[in-house]
């Protein structure tokens, strides 16, 4: 695969990640992994595996009062046939629109088995 087609690849799945996380379905946004993943945060270093993540991790903690979230920005960092760093920002809002917060983040996207998922993150989110 080029690096055009890989990073096109990374994009979509970076999209669907956020259109899942957005829509609260728990299954399409662990379909937008690969598995197992990597999430450092807080100074906290998690191994994501299938069935981590639940449908109440939306309604406690940082995300008690968060409605939706949207790229701010999506930059190629390094890209190869089959993995992607990217350097991005995002935004959390409640859903009267007000800002919970924006947050630096890299991303890397890997192509495994076919399947472009996200394979580790390290973010400044909570």
């Amino acid at each position: 695969m080029s690096e055009t087609a890989a990073i096109t690849a990374t994009m979509e799945c970076l999209d669907d990640f956020m259109a899942a996380f957005n829509a609260r379905d728990v299954k399409a946004f662990e379909a937008t992994f690969n598995m197992p993943s990597v999430r450092l945060a807080s100074n906290t270093l998690t191994i994501i595996e299938p069935g981590y993540h639940r449908p109440g991790m939306f309604e406690s903690g940082p995300l008690s009062d968060w409605d939706h979230s949207a790229w701010d920005r999506r930059e190629v960092i390094h890209a190869g046939a089959d993995k992607v760093h990217i350097d991005t920002r995002f935004t959390r809002y409640r859903a009267d629109g007000s800002v919970i917060g924006g947050f630096d983040s890299i991303y890397v996207v890997t192509c495994e088995n076919g399947h472009w998922g996200i394979k580790a993150r390290s973010s400044f989110a909570p």
